[in-house]
């Protein structure tokens, strides 16, 4: 399955203003959330403010989905268009492994106080689901939008994203991510990493160092924070055999992203920034997990810091606009999404995504606007492991005068 952005109508969404998010320090979460970072011992896992929202939805067995996105699961909240919601997320490292996860993590090191009573309840829960088919991502929701219809489009505006836990989990292999035998560049005889086996699971504690919340690598190395949601979907259209993730009638794995955005994996996806996505059923049924400490372009190891955050978003619907692919913006760049498996294929599609942009917002004939595309536009390697590879174009903002 591949997918660009061409442009239906006319689309140049502008962010909401945000005054309303500089908050006091003493506006105090939800009391469930606050509830869930206390058990955990985390209460001061990020300096970061938490953002007032209209509802929370906690990351509870019922509200979690295991490796896909059902079309028709009961959403866990209804919100009308424009509302905000805080949503608490889960990484499946300690949560969906055989091991019970408090022998499992505090053999890694981890103390029990530092693991969530979440990640406990989804364990417990994990007999009677469904298994042989999807991925490995656990994800919240789906979150119903009132009046967002088939060919309306989501914008999600990511108001905030903040640590619950202060560790997380990468993993590495001598075959993984890019080394990997399945690999779509993979040829027989290529050598693998000299990786032993025993070596390959990281626990990555994170805090603040000079006022800045950093991934502690190791003594001498500190990785700045961006915390982002790899998966960000709706419920995709009809899932149909031999498209990529799907193995089943009508269940679309959250291995990779598509149109419906999904297992995107975009870091810029963070604070700040606002995700358009293409709905399909009615009220979007918008999906958000696979949370991230850091990452960096590509993933190229399988995995990032695999690490639980809390997110607020704004949820509207936009009804005078249609796409047919995830598309983005903050304040400096419009972001024009090209998927596929093939990742020259994928650049194809982000460029010519980027074209067509050009050509319907900004008034280019397609030749200046390839012209532009090639001498203005960033286009990075957001992905490369996920089955259906991201590539994205950044257009800077700042070239447009008017």
């Amino acid at each position: 399955m591949s997918s660009h952005v061409p442009i239906k109508s006319h689309w140049m969404p502008q962010l909401v203003a945000l005054a309303f998010l500089t908050l006091a320090a003493a506006c105090a979460a939800p009391a469930d959330d606050a509830a869930s970072n206390a058990a955990a011992g985390s209460s001061d896992a990020s300096t970061a403010q938490p953002v007032e929202a209209d509802h929370f939805v906690p990351s509870t067995p019922d509200n979690v989905t295991w490796g896909w996105f059902p079309i028709d699961k009961e959403p866990v909240l209804r919100v009308q268009s424009g509302e905000t919601v805080r949503v608490n997320t889960l990484t499946s490292a300690g949560a969906t492994q055989d091991e019970n996860p408090v022998d499992f993590l505090t053999g890694l090191g981890i103390p029990r106080e530092e693991i969530h009573q979440d990640v406990l309840d989804f364990w417990a829960s994990r007999d009677g689901r469904p298994r042989d088919v999807g991925g490995g991502h656990l994800i919240t929701g789906p979150i119903h939008v009132e009046g967002a219809e088939p060919g309306d489009v989501l914008a999600i505006e990511i108001l905030s994203v903040e640590t619950r836990a202060n560790w997380g989990i990468n993993s590495t292999g001598a075959r993984s991510g890019v080394f990997s035998t399945s690999y779509p560049g993979f040829r027989e005889g290529d050598p693998a990493l000299d990786i032993p086996p025993e070596s390959g699971r990281h626990v990555i504690h994170t805090g603040m160092a000079d006022g800045v919340e950093v991934a502690f690598l190791a003594d001498d190395i500190h990785v700045p924070l961006e915390p982002f949601m790899g998966v960000m979907a709706v419920a995709p259209e009809d899932p149909v055999m031999g498209q990529p993730g799907v193995t089943a009638p009508g269940v679309q794995g959250s291995t990779p992203p598509g149109a419906f955005g999904g297992n995107l994996d975009v870091k810029h996806l963070k604070t700040g920034t606002t995700l358009y996505l293409p709905v399909f059923h009615p009220g979007g049924l918008f999906y958000v997990g696979d949370p991230h400490g850091a990452q960096g372009d590509g993933e190229v190891s399988g995995t990032a810091i695999e690490q639980s955050l809390t997110g607020t978003f704004r949820l509207s619907v936009h009804k005078d606009r249609s796409i047919e692919a995830p598309m983005a913006e903050n304040d400096e760049h419009y972001i024009l999404m090209g998927i596929d498996i093939d990742l020259d294929r994928a650049t194809r599609h982000a460029v010519r995504a980027v074209v067509d942009f050009l050509v319907e917002e900004k008034g280019l004939t397609p030749a200046k606007a390839l012209s532009l595309a090639s001498i203005a536009v960033d286009f990075r390697i957001n992905e490369v492991v996920d089955i259906t590879q991201v590539v994205s174009g950044f257009i800077p903002k700042s070239v447009f005068l008017r």
